[in-house]
């Protein structure tokens, strides 16, 4: 299953902490968008590993933009 992470405002990406491939954890921050001279933190809803990232640090982005998609990791009991 896969998550898709949006952007819940417009703005511009301040700063970038994933990549491609990298392992991330439910909460972890992994951007933070500029707006109206505010950053707000992006979190990550669930563990995973990042399959997508389609934006750049200092590009503008449109609420709702998609930013990255993470494949969900399951953990079996």
């Amino acid at each position: 299953m896969t998550q898709e992470i949006v952007a819940p405002l417009d703005g511009k990406v301040f700063q970038l902490k994933i990549n491609p491939g990298d392992k991330v954890e439910e909460d972890e921050e992994i951007l933070v968008i500029e707006a109206m001279k505010m950053e707000t933190p992006i979190f990550v809803p669930c563990d995973g590993v990042v399959r997508e990232v389609n934006v750049k640090e200092g590009e503008e982005v449109a609420e709702n933009d998609v930013l990255a998609i993470i494949d969900e990791k399951h953990i079996e009991v």
